[in-house]
């Protein structure tokens, strides 16, 4: 038990920026630390949720609410998985070759597509959240990013690693625990409604085809495409929610 509560303090620390009562970093926990991922997506989407109940509770106009909603994960995380999905744009998009687009990957400079990906992308968000309608079943918001992690877990541990990740020495374990967390994140969508449940059937979609894009470009897992995954999956999941409402 003591583990997990390290492995949830780290996986806290690192991938969120609410705190912790549980410190410190144990290396015997460092392969359970991944498994609490979805976890800390519960948490963000309880507070995504809440945020937009609030909105919609206060009659706040659209666009402050579209904007509230967009820019509450980024602050959530940290920009962790943002960050991700830049470095995974400049290098996918810059149609070179291997080698080169793994030394775009690395590089920590920002490149023409990241920004163009990252507008694009925020407008999307911000399209999707400023269209939710006052009374709409804003209970999805609490399972996208259990989807999304539940998705980029699975992706991490079924996946070679690239040579230069953090987890290509990490010891793979079973897949059973985030199999049976995604199963019960759908199956809890689809007690919220069926739009709800569609909603994370396109979150678990969209994480699939970024995961399959990234991955057979960089010819490689690593953390960037698992932000990269994170990110569109939630686009893909708030995309839905605001189309079926």
């Amino acid at each position: 038990m003591k583990l997990w509560l390290y492995a949830m303090g780290m996986c806290q620390s690192m991938f969120c920026a609410l705190p912790f009562p549980w410190h410190g970093w144990e290396e015997k926990a460092r392969d359970k630390m991944l498994l609490c991922l979805p976890v800390v997506g519960l948490e963000i989407g309880l507070l995504w949720w809440a945020a937009g109940w609030l909105c919609l509770f206060l009659g706040l106009p659209d666009l402050i609410r579209g904007f509230v909603l967009c820019a509450l994960p980024c602050f959530l995380t940290g920009g962790m998985h943002l960050d991700g999905f830049l470095d995974v744009t400049d290098a996918v998009r810059s149609c070179r070759s291997l080698e080169r687009r793994r030394e775009i990957l690395k590089d920590s400079h920002v490149g023409s597509f990241a920004v163009l990906g990252a507008v694009l992308l925020l407008l999307g968000q911000f399209a999707a959240t400023a269209s939710f309608e006052p009374g709409m079943d804003l209970r999805g918001l609490i399972l996208i990013p259990v989807v999304s992690r539940c998705c980029s877990v699975l992706a991490i541990l079924i996946l070679p690693p690239m040579t230069t990740s953090q987890y290509a020495g990490m010891q793979k374990k079973p897949m059973v625990l985030p199999v049976l967390m995604l199963i019960a994140a759908l199956c809890g969508g689809f007690l919220f409604g069926w739009k709800c449940g569609l909603a994370l059937v396109c979150t678990l979609l969209g994480a699939c085809i970024a995961v399959q894009q990234g991955y057979r470009s960089l010819q490689g897992m690593n953390g960037d495409i698992s932000g990269y995954a994170i990110t569109l999956a939630e686009l893909a999941g708030l995309m839905a929610m605001a189309i079926a409402q």
